[in-house]
């Protein structure tokens, strides 16, 4: 009835009244309610899957568990460079890939339960709908139903994988991002739709793998990223060999009597098709919001999301919403900020977001990632600026790996120095950008960077070259002739 309280009645909850009820188990339902028990606030939580949200069960943690494994193969595969023989050929153990995926999911959702447990934090699994801006209705999952009185709301429920208005996109062998994290086979071949960071991660994921990937996106290529470094990526991709097309107008999937999957596209007015064992769409989400009564407590949305301010707020009191549903950035850092902010405010605080410095990675191989502005984003604000780089390449730490694909580039101000923007491809760009982030929050320029002595021999002396590049003119380790 109630998981995992199960010392708690359906009577119990029904004459409690909470200071926070929260509908939705994520990143942004998850902090909320640890933020609001922190600040002594009592709270439920209802979650009507597992704990953890999609980040935690079918999106952040899952992809990252199978791109270790594919990294990994890939390190194999390239041990005789470092001096190691090893006998026989490696291979992919695929079952085994996704056991090890879901041992650390599980893991992850137990604990992320204890901690909410520990905080005393009162959980139902099942849903719930608003009846009033203070009053909860929730449906357990074995049937039990009970209204529960909160003086605040959070709406926390995320997103879903939005289906494309595509002809056969329903039939089988046709995955979203959910299913694709299911596969008990690896796929011989797969076509991707979607070039953008979901459909690029994964890509990228099975490319490791050893599955012949074909990315079909219909407009741009990895739109969120510095397109230099966007540009660089997609040509190491196809040299890895990823066939990759954007700028296309799909036609529609369809099976073959051979039971392959083919997928038809038009391209520079020529009709093509992309055939693989598996399709996997990866074009967009959709808010969960059907069936939370949002039209009749009157709260506002828009193309489906709910409309909150900088603080949280809806547009009714006392009901608050973040993450995915929001509309937002859909990340999961940006959510667990967001709900933390939610908490506080909804239990007497002030908190507005700030959405300036929001890292942004994308999780191929390698990592890209950035934070602040990029070259077009800081001229079109009228700012005067210049870019300076430094390659990985000349990187000692790097080279140590076996990994000088990628580069750091560095947006800074002219005449001031003040760093604008930092991003970065290659080893560890997503632990990296953290320094860039810190750096235009305290208002640093290139020159601090510059002298700001880093430890060697360390991939983050890439970062501190290329402030040097802008302060000295060049780089100590790299002349660009």
């Amino acid at each position: 009835m109630i998981a995992p309280h199960k010392h708690y009645e359906v009577g119990y909850l029904a004459l409690a009244t909470y200071d926070l009820g929260i509908i939705g188990g994520g990143p942004a339902g998850y902090v909320a309610a640890i933020r609001a028990a922190q600040l002594g606030g009592r709270v439920l939580l209802v979650e009507r899957e597992s704990i953890g949200g999609t980040c935690l069960n079918r999106g952040c943690i899952p992809t990252k568990t199978l791109l270790e494994s594919g990294q990994l193969f890939r390190q194999v595969a390239k041990a005789a460079e470092f001096g190691i023989a090893l006998p026989g050929t490696a291979s992919v153990d695929f079952p085994a890939v996704m056991a090890r995926k879901q041992a650390v999911v599980q893991r992850l959702v137990q604990s992320v339960t204890d901690l909410l447990l520990a905080h005393r934090v009162e959980i139902v699994s099942g849903e719930a709908s608003l009846l009033s801006p203070q009053r909860l209705l929730v449906r357990s999952n074995d049937g039990a139903t009970l209204e529960i009185q909160c003086r605040n709301v959070l709406l926390a429920t995320g997103s879903d994988c939005a289906d494309p208005a595509l002809p056969g996109c329903d039939g089988e062998g046709v995955l979203d991002s959910r299913a694709v994290l299911s596969l008990q086979r690896l796929p011989e071949s797969m076509v991707v739709i979607g070039a953008s960071v979901v459909g690029m991660e994964l890509a990228s994921i099975f490319n490791l793998l050893g599955t012949r990937v074909t990315v079909l996106g219909r407009r741009s290529f990895l739109q969120a990223v510095d397109q230099q470094l966007a540009r660089r990526a997609r040509a190491l991709f196809a040299r890895r060999g990823m066939k990759i097309e954007t700028g296309l107008e799909l036609r529609g999937i369809e099976r073959l009597e051979n039971g392959m999957m083919r997928v038809g596209y038009t391209m520079a007015g020529r009709e093509h098709f992309a055939d693989g064992s598996v399709v996997l769409i990866a074009t967009g989400r959709r808010p969960l919001t059907d069936g939370l009564g949002l039209a009749e407590a009157g709260i506002a949305t828009e193309r489906g999301f709910v409309r909150t301010d900088r603080f949280m707020r809806t547009s009714v009191p006392g009901v608050f919403a973040a993450g995915d549903v929001t509309g937002g950035a859909m990340l999961a850092h940006v959510a667990a900020h967001e709900g933390a902010a939610a908490a506080e405010n909804a239990l007497g605080g002030a908190r507005a977001l700030d959405y300036s410095l929001v890292p942004n990675c994308v999780f191929t191989y390698p990592e890209i990632a950035s934070v602040g502005l990029d070259e077009a984003s800081a001229k079109a604000q009228g700012a005067d600026i210049a870019v300076s780089r430094f390659p990985f390449s000349a990187n000692g730490r790097a080279l140590t790996m076996g990994e000088e694909e990628g580069l750091v580039r560095m947006v800074y101000e002219k005449g001031s120095g003040r760093i604008l923007g930092v991003h970065i491809m290659g080893p560890h760009a997503s632990e990296l950008i953290a320094e860039g982030q810190v750096a235009i929050r305290s208002g640093l320029t290139v020159s601090d960077l510059a002298e700001l002595m880093h430890q060697h021999p360390t991939l983050s002396e890439a970062i501190m070259e290329a402030a040097q590049a802008a302060t000295f003119g060049e780089a100590i380790h790299y002349r660009h002739v």
